[in-house]
């Protein structure tokens, strides 16, 4: 096996992940953990690291160290500002902080990005600049890559560089209304129903002209039970298909690329978003699970952290 060249954290909310990286940018060994940021002190950072991660800190003291995502947030260790789109990935690299820990050991921390939507509003993101440069390190003619989550982004590339984003809370809403709302009350069970969901992306795809748009097809989540057009084991994937075809309707209408999108993420969601863009008719690729911790190796070859034979 190669050595490791990288060592790359994604330190999200709610997760820990890290990676081992050679020098072909292949991840060699992977940690992850439940201990996002919220769940840390403010003063128990570098305690929590080495909690994690001793026995790689203490067996490979001269690797880099890249953290990404939201522990360099205004809740996290050390608050890094966003780098302004346009940004290349050279930009982005020559943006890295830097963090020294109590054996003098210096940390590299990714800034997140923000951008101006078509409408006039800010947007932001952290943690999916290393994402979004790893796809493109892989599918290098990508004009709009998709990460899905708790915050859907759809980000344009103009000559591998990010020149924008919007960022759509479909998985949290999603999350809310199941959980919080009337419209889970019906709800039975939590397996996935092919036929619900493909069915509620359909409406939220469907054209706004008529049907009062996003807002007023939500209740049909409960209405479509209650006048027996649904059953309650499938309100859950209706919901789901609901707002992600909603998504992909509205994202469609701030423009951009007809070319196929490129999927990053958790594989369970971009099977989901797949589908949903195959009921589109639209096509799509879709990028690596380790494409956060091939982004990170990507900004440590450009910020000379490491000398690599890979791309």
């Amino acid at each position: 096996m190669s050595a490791p060249a990288l060592l790359g954290v994604d330190w999200g909310t709610s997760s820990f992940r890290a990676c081992l990286v050679d020098r072909s940018g292949v991840v060699l060994d992977r940690v992850s953990a439940p201990s996002g940021i919220l769940k840390v002190p403010p003063d128990g950072f570098e305690a929590r690291l080495r909690e994690l991660l001793g026995a790689w800190l203490a067996d490979r003291p001269e690797l880099p160290l890249i953290l990404s995502g939201m522990v360099t947030s205004r809740q996290g260790w050390r608050e890094v500002p966003y780098l302004p789109c346009p940004a290349s990935p050279e930009r982005l690299a020559g943006a890295l902080a830097s963090l020294r820990l109590a054996d003098g050991r210096t940390v590299r921390l990714v800034p997140g990005l923000s951008a101006r939507r078509p409408d006039g509003l800010p947007d932001v993101l952290r943690g999916e600049e290393t994402q979004i440069l790893g796809a493109l390190a892989e599918i290098p003619e990508a004009r709009t890559i998709v990460l899905p989550g708790t915050h859907s982004k759809w980000v344009t590339i103009e000559a591998g560089e990010v020149r924008g984003f919007a960022t759509f809370m479909t998985g949290e809403l999603f999350a809310v209304l199941k959980a919080h709302s009337i419209l889970g009350r019906l709800a039975r069970g939590e397996a996935e129903d092919e036929e619900g969901f493909a069915r509620g992306v359909r409406v939220g795809l469907s054209p706004e002209a008529g049907s009062g748009g996003t807002l007023a097809r939500l209740f049909s989540a409960r209405a479509l039970v209650l006048a027996g057009e649904l059953r309650e084991e499938a309100v859950t994937s209706y919901l789901s298909g609901l707002l992600i075809g909603s998504e992909l309707r509205e994202a469609a209408a701030l423009g951009g690329s007809e070319e196929p999108v490129v999927l990053v993420g958790e594989p369970a969601l971009v099977a989901r978003y797949a589908r949903a863009l195959e009921l589109a008719g639209r096509a799509h690729l879709r990028a690596s699970e380790d494409a956060a911790a091939r982004g990170q190796y990507r900004l440590a070859r450009l910020a000379g952290l490491v000398d690599g034979d890979g791309s």
